[in-house]
């Protein structure tokens, strides 16, 4: 089975269990990283037109008001995702649930016969709704939350999830 990453991550301030922190390079793009290592699967990082600001606070509320709104950010590029069977979408957990540019690509991409498998960085509140919602685009197969925080150290924790779920 072919299989592609699709991911969205922000770097920049990000909150890391109480206390904020800039980053370079965000956690989701960590975790894309060990299943690259991992597998040496095709990636493809999401990235919106107007990106959300560099502060977290003032990031937080950009994607609450998207949400309200049930907006679809603008993405500089949609993927190509026709000559693969497995998506892992990876994405950070935004209000609950993946961020609105998640649903850009959701929303604009063929998904039909393939199957998702959702990875979910956050800070303790887990895939949230994520997965109901992204069901309602694709089969989905079983979902990894992986602390933000831990993400650094979390390689073994994703090669026992790509393993369960038949990817590797």
């Amino acid at each position: 089975m072919n299989t592609v990453i699709i991911f969205f991550s922000r770097a920049d301030e990000n909150y890391f269990g109480g206390a904020m922190k800039f980053v370079e390079t965000g956690n989701t793009e960590i975790a894309v990283g060990h299943i690259k290592e991992l597998t040496g699967f095709d990636s493809f990082k999401l990235e919106m037109v107007k990106p959300y600001s560099a502060k977290y606070m003032i990031c937080i509320d950009e994607a609450k008001v998207h949400l309200r709104e049930n907006a679809r950010p603008e993405l500089k590029e949609i993927p190509d995702v026709s000559g693969y069977d497995n998506i892992i979408l990876a994405y950070p957990n935004y209000w609950g649930t993946a961020p609105m540019a998640v649903f850009t690509f959701l929303d604009s991409a063929d998904l039909s016969g393939k199957t998702i498998y959702p990875l979910c960085t956050n800070e303790g509140s887990g895939l949230g709704k994520s997965v109901s919602d992204i069901r309602k685009y694709a089969d989905v197969g079983e979902g990894l939350s992986l602390s933000g925080s831990g993400v650094k150290n979390s390689k073994p924790v994703i090669e026992k999830w790509l393993k369960n779920n038949h990817i590797i």
